[in-house]
């Protein structure tokens, strides 16, 4: 068992240093980049390894509480020193009013378009009616139309 012991405490050393890296952010890294780092622990294990515990592993800061609000350091007590929760977005009036001067602008843009659209009618229909012919007419273009269709040579008659 004592001559396994040298495996399992270079293993033990490997897998804890490698983890150590990889979840070490990359910007308070020492000397190598993290992907470096990785490497070297892979490729050197005890070497690598202890090269990371002295050279590489990032400071670690001086224990002190960290809060979101850096107003006191009593994390945040209290209360009326927290931050109040964000509102949504339907209770901030300045939203709501936003939204309701979006939506009457879209209801004028949307009437100026059927305005639009029932004036450009209304003139085609003023033009159809212009220059609609009579039943008589029609009944006249439709033989002249039947009468000067192609036959096998491919050539027009005429009538």
């Amino acid at each position: 068992m004592i001559r396994y012991l040298g495996f399992f405490v270079e293993i033990a050393l490997l897998v804890y240093c490698l983890i150590d890296c990889i979840q070490a952010d990359s910007l308070r890294i020492r000397n190598l980049s993290k992907t470096t780092w990785v490497f070297l622990i892979v490729l050197l294990p005890i070497a690598g390894a202890v090269a990371w515990l002295v050279a590489g592993r990032p400071e670690r800061a001086p224990a002190q509480r960290s809060v979101p609000w850096p107003a006191t350091r009593t994390a945040g007590f209290p209360e009326y020193e927290r931050p109040r929760p964000a509102r949504g977005p339907d209770d901030d009036e300045a939203f709501l009013a936003d939204l309701r001067a979006s939506d009457a602008e879209h209801e004028k843009l949307l009437a100026d378009w059927e305005a639009d659209l029932r004036a450009r009618e209304a003139g085609l229909r003023a033009e159809a009616g212009d220059a609609a012919p009579s039943a008589g007419q029609d009944a006249a273009t439709e033989r002249e139309g039947e009468a000067g269709h192609a036959d096998d040579e491919g050539t027009a008659r005429k009538p």
